[in-house]
């Protein structure tokens, strides 16, 4: 299950979005920008903006979501997103409007700042980092993910609403589930579901014994109905929560139980689930944007 097997040891250390980076570490992160522009990075290197919100430098999430919506004037097929390898050097925390070093932190040393996610900064609420130095930065590839629903992961969902997720598997079980729709799980982490995440990144991991070239991603639309929190390892309702008239259980993320610390949802009855379509974009530390969990049968 994905609570179980999460994200592989492998590659350069990937950073939930909620933790600071760590002084000169290195961490994959992204840069949404177009096909056009991307193709002049690629030539020249990176080139440090003249202002922005947190001044010059060269503007990164860890969040792919982030960086996906850029340039937000583009269409998405003109979009791509680069993704890199960065040494952030030392880091200045900056979580507030008027933080007396938002546009100086290099001035007194710093060689990125980094603006957590929720801080208020940005209006997605998700992470962004600004690297001085564009050096820093080193070239992996170019990705073309598809968006979500747009919807931060650490907030919860709400009764009733309709989400967006993403459900990884193989492709062999996921003909299975087009054919027949999802079926529910006879247990997991949250007890019995379908374990789906409005986390891209989350679904993309699985099943990790499978070749890249064997994995898809599904794309569903949730009719979420009435949502329990479940937060913590041992929470009272942990694997009981429909009993007490929910229909989907939502771990958030950070919250300890997944060691990923990305968001995971469970969904009661397969029929509030239906199928948009399979997508297979990339995603940073190695890992393809195409697996998932181990299938919509959970074996």
């Amino acid at each position: 299950m994905w609570a179980e097997y999460d994200f592989p040891p492998s590659g350069p250390p990937r950073l939930e979005s909620l933790v600071a980076p760590g002084d000169n570490k290195i961490y994959t992160m992204y840069h949404g920008t177009s096909r056009e522009a991307a193709a002049s990075i690629l030539e020249s290197g990176f080139k440090k903006s003249s202002g922005g919100m947190l001044g010059p430098g060269v503007y990164l999430s860890r969040d792919l979501q982030k960086a996906s919506r850029y340039p937000l004037d583009l269409p998405e097929s003109q979009r791509v997103v680069l993704r890199v390898r960065v040494n952030v050097g030392r880091v200045k925390r900056i979580d507030r409007q008027g933080h007396p070093l938002q546009k100086t932190w290099h001035d007194k040393g710093y060689d990125t700042a980094w603006c957590p996610p929720g801080c208020g900064m940005v209006k997605s609420e998700l992470e962004e980092d600004c690297v001085w130095e564009p050096s820093r930065i080193s070239y992996i590839d170019a990705i073309h993910p598809y968006l979500g629903s747009g919807v931060p992961t650490f907030v919860a969902p709400c009764d009733n609403k309709v989400y967006t997720m993403y459900h990884g598997t193989s492709w062999k079980a996921a003909v299975a589930i087009r054919k027949t729709g999802f079926r529910q799980s006879s247990g997991g982490m949250l007890g019995r579901g379908v374990y789906l995440s409005r986390d891209l990144q989350k679904a993309s991991r699985y099943p990790l014994d499978l070749p890249e070239s064997q994995r898809v991603v599904l794309r569903v639309r949730v009719n979420v109905g009435r949502v329990k929190r479940i937060d913590r390892q041992g929470h009272p309702l942990q694997k009981t929560w429909h009993n007490q008239g929910y229909d989907t259980a939502w771990c958030p993320p950070g919250c300890g139980m997944v060691p990923s610390g990305l968001e995971e949802d469970c969904v009661w009855d397969p029929s509030r689930i239906t199928i948009m379509d399979a997508i297979h974009p990339k995603l940073g530390s190695g890992v393809p944007m195409c697996g998932g969990a181990s299938s919509g049968y959970y074996r």
